[in-house]
């Protein structure tokens, strides 16, 4: 049996000053808001985030941006959130941009002990800067390192108390892959359930790869309403 956790405030106790964290979500689909809000509480400081996106402003990882408890972003999509544009403006915030698709290949990367891997992605760009480039057949590659945390925090749809874990569509984004590449992963469930009460064939990640759950009910905010006009 996995750990399961009482409160969220206990859940995030191992995240320390300095740490590097994955969090799972895309936009504010997925994420795990709740250990998100204790660890905005915890105040814990100078933090590394790997993330697909910042959040917004009011919410998800924006919060923890707005108190000032990030150090280093390295993310994908960044345009929601004034506050990330501010602190980045003002040298408050480092930022290491990545491709979409590079993220995701860098933290599954990690997650499988892979050191590093080539990629088109990126070759002839500043994200190129720094980086080795090899020809294979005439086409230049990037290298790109896979990437790993202390901590993951992610969440799933259900999950037992084996740390098997479901995903509700496209909630799932990127989280599988951080559960992986976290040396501690922590998973915020909606739904907690007994050994044998998920179907073998449709788990999504497999509790070999997460340390601890709890469940706790999330808000499921909406990142931008989108509204058709009537004719």
């Amino acid at each position: 049996m996995k750990q399961i956790y009482s409160s969220f405030h206990e859940a995030v106790k191992d995240i320390k000053d300095h740490s590097t964290i994955m969090v799972g979500g895309f936009g504010l689909v997925g994420i795990p808001e709740n250990l998100i809000l204790a660890l905005v509480e915890s105040n814990v400081k100078h933090l590394t985030v790997i993330s697909n996106n910042c959040g917004v402003d009011d919410w998800g990882l924006g919060l923890l941006l707005k108190n000032k408890q990030i150090d280093k972003m390295i993310g994908s999509y960044v345009g929601e959130n004034k506050e990330f544009e501010r602190q980045v403006l003002a040298g408050e915030l480092e930022v290491e941009l990545t491709p979409q698709g590079t993220l995701a290949e860098r933290i599954r990367a990690g997650g499988a002990g892979i050191p590093a891997f080539y990629t088109p992605a990126g070759v002839g760009t500043p994200i190129a800067e720094g980086k080795e480039v090899r020809s294979f057949e005439g086409k230049e590659y990037l290298l790109q390192t896979g990437l790993t945390a202390d901590i993951s925090l992610i969440r799933a749809y259900k999950g037992d108390r084996h740390g098997n874990l479901i995903y509700n569509k496209t909630a799932r984004n990127f989280n599988p892959m951080m559960a992986a590449a976290g040396a501690l992963t922590i998973a915020e469930v909606e739904e907690l359930v007994e050994p044998g009460e998920l179907e073998a064939d449709a788990i999504h990640t497999p509790g070999i790869y997460v340390q601890g759950l709890i469940e706790g009910q999330q808000e499921k905010r909406i990142e931008r309403y989108t509204v058709r006009t009537h004719a």
